[in-house]
């Protein structure tokens, strides 16, 4: 029983009006096989986060007094249990989503169900999560090497949910470590997934403090001058502005850890201190000399800034601004630290991986549950990132990865493009070469396929001089494949960012008076439950879809094309028949139901209450007369489309009318017509 306020919502339907009505448990998602990543991830979601933010007190209250508190499509419509089974019921969609794609607009909707979960509104936080791929996406290609961290950190964050899921001693570990903190394996699985949550997808936001770093030396990196002592590079300034403590978080920290703390960055440095002190020797005080200097002092690190450090305190000004210092907890903190550590300060700063005289032993899960499984899922997350820089653009990387989690191992196939087969193959051939020449000097390398195919095996090697893998066996294969581009569903339409949230604000504020304002609309879009924020923002998300289907995109450039002011019924024609496919489809993956019972269960009331009665027995139910059940066609969802009212027809394409004219508030993203130039 997955998601038991459906339930038990369900059973009181039935006491209510004599019948089975609903809601039912929505279809269950999986993956190709039992143990593979898809599977894994959604799985643990499904199964081990029942109850997940359940409120008992809520729901006594809403029995004492008969009102729900839950929203869905409005206030006070469902109880508020039922309302956090559909929050994770997204979350397990939209993930589910994004491990088919890949795609950048799919781990948007991952970040925007976290944030509105487990740290507020989304639009308070935005900034924070579209700085990252905004920068990459315009910033990196100056840079020799980079590639994406956007996609990258939800990947990271589906394989440390498949790890919890399939791997008993890490199950264990992380049990042991947090036992003061959940008393089960249920309480235990909701709190992994909030603070694993948050370790994951924000483990990166501090590249573009990296990024310009990074650009500076590349400048000179073109004519291969390598960093070192005649380098010019960029340092930091002002730092404590982003680490000192204010008086109010002195106090709490020092009442949470009975120690004093300056700044953030002492009160990390001694986390990971009493974390790890005893298997490696390192004290408070040398490990915040060691992190102070990183952003100021970068040619103590061989003239390399660590994101990590940016990560954990940007990451730190958005809990306190977004919870007050009062709320946060030692997990949170757990959180940060493991974040400041994944990059570089373990590696070379405690563990010093690579240093044959002073390395030391690799990091169990047991010491740091939240760490260990960073690094070990950042390092295994190599496949399907977009190539950036210069140089990483013409390297060989995996496009795909095959997991199998069976027996708490992991075994993982990652494939390289066929058509890069000729690179592959002139590899092997002068590896061969340098096998039967008795292997002198360093072996040819073709990152970061050789890596994986040569019998050194330097990336499952690498990564057990990291992590102690004893708990979760590790071994890779690498295979070449023909690449599925169409997988990404990558259109002509593109602007700065994704535009997803101002396009889904718009698109729902189509009713609205013209002359509102984006933060009058952005109220109106906030009232509405996640579900419904993601369907509006999904409507926007295939709008680059339906623009391919009638010739036209969007851009905020200027281009030389006649600019879109209205759909003609023509154009209409072809695309809301694709926008209801879409929206039946999303229906029958959340749970709803072909039925319109809450029509009839309501007609007898006065005609006052009659109306919002229905809307709020619909959402009881998730029952609504125009979707559909099972798996249709595509064709028997455009029969289904055909045979519906004008009006509901008129539903799938008009909204776009009036989102042109709402766009314009927006920071200048038009359409524009292929049409215009091939006449």
């Amino acid at each position: 029983m997955a998601y038991t306020a459906f339930e038990s919502m369900r059973q009181i339907n039935k006491q209510r009006y004599g019948a089975d009505l609903g809601p039912m448990q929505p279809p269950v998602k999986r993956g190709e096989k039992e143990n593979d990543l898809k599977s894994a991830a959604l799985r643990f979601l499904r199964d081990r986060c029942e109850g997940l933010r359940h409120d008992a007190d809520i729901e006594e209250r809403e029995k004492a007094s008969g009102v729900y508190e839950g929203a869905s499509l409005n206030a006070n419509q469902i109880p508020y249990n039922m309302q956090m089974d559909v929050d994770r019921l997204c979350l397990e969609k939209t993930l589910g989503d994004f491990i088919d794609s890949g795609a950048a607009e799919d781990a948007y909707s991952v970040y925007f169900c976290y944030i509105n979960m487990f740290l507020g509104k989304y639009g308070e936080s935005k900034k924070m999560v579209e700085l990252l791929s905004e920068y990459e996406a315009n910033g990196s290609s100056l840079l020799m090497k980079h590639r994406d961290h956007y996609s990258h950190s939800v990947y990271v964050f589906a394989l440390g949910l498949a790890i919890y899921e399939t791997n008993a001693a890490y199950r264990q570990a992380f049990m042991d470590f947090y036992s003061n903190k959940a008393a089960d394996g249920r309480e235990a699985a909701n709190l992994f997934l909030e603070i694993w949550s948050l370790t994951s997808l924000f483990h990166d936001i501090g590249y573009p403090f990296e990024l310009p770093f990074e650009q500076v030396l590349s400048y000179f990196e073109v004519d291969h001058q390598k960093r070192g002592e005649d380098s010019v590079y960029l340092a930091y300034r002002g730092i404590d502005k982003l680490t000192a403590l204010d008086e109010p978080a002195r106090a709490h920290f020092a009442a949470l850890y009975d120690v004093e703390f300056e700044s953030i960055t002492q009160l990390l440095a001694y986390d990971i201190a009493q974390k790890l002190g005893e298997d490696y020797g390192v004290t408070a005080d040398g490990l915040r000399d060691v992190i102070d200097a990183k952003p100021v002092s970068p040619e103590k690190f061989g003239l390399f800034m660590d994101h990590a450090f940016f990560s954990a305190v940007r990451l730190y000004r958005e809990l306190t601004r977004q919870e007050k210092t009062a709320g946060l907890r030692t997990e949170q903190v757990d959180a940060l630290s493991a974040i400041l550590l994944h990059n570089s300060l373990f590696k070379f700063a405690i563990a010093f991986y690579k240093d044959k005289v002073k390395h030391k032993c690799p990091l169990s899960a047991r010491r740091h549950p939240l760490a260990y499984l960073l690094m070990i899922c950042d390092e295994l997350q190599c496949w399907d990132r977009t190539a950036y820089g210069r140089n990483s653009r013409t390297e060989l990387h995996p496009m795909d990865a095959k997991f199998d989690f069976s027996g708490g191992r992991i075994h993982v196939v990652y494939t390289y493009d066929k058509e890069e087969q000729a690179k592959i193959d002139e590899f092997h051939v002068e590896y061969s070469t340098w096998e039967d020449g008795g292997e002198q000097g360093e072996a040819p390398r073709l990152k970061a396929y050789s890596d994986m195919a040569e019998k050194e095996q330097r990336f499952t090697r690498d990564i057990e001089k990291i992590v102690d893998t004893s708990i979760m066996p590790l071994s890779v294969e690498a295979k070449s494949e023909p690449a599925d581009r169409a997988r990404k569903h990558i259109y002509l339409s593109g602007s700065n960012f994704l535009h997803f949230y101002d396009f889904a604000v718009a698109l729902h504020g189509r009713n609205m008076p013209p002359e509102s304002t984006t933060a009058e609309m952005e109220k109106k879009f906030t009232s509405h439950s996640l579900e419904y924020q993601l369907s509006t923002m999904n409507r926007a998300r295939h709008f680059a879809r339906y623009l391919d289907a009638i010739r036209c995109f969007y851009t905020d450039k200027p281009v030389d094309y006649d600019m879109v002011t209205c759909f003609t019924p023509e154009q209409a024609a072809i695309f809301a028949p694709m926008e209801h496919e879409r929206w039946v489809r999303e229906h029958i993956a959340m749970g709803w139901r072909k039925g319109d019972e809450y029509e009839a269960l309501t007609k007898e009331l006065p005609e006052a209450e009659r109306k919002a009665a229905r809307a709020a027995l619909r959402e009881q139910l998730r029952r609504h007369k125009l979707t559909m059940d099972g798996n249709p066609t595509e064709a028997e969802v455009a029969d289904h489309y055909n045979h519906l009212d004008e009006a509901d027809q008129d539903k799938d394409w008009k909204p776009f009318n009036r989102m042109l004219q709402l766009l314009k508030k927006y920071d200048g993203t038009r359409i524009y017509s292929l049409e215009s130039r091939e006449k």
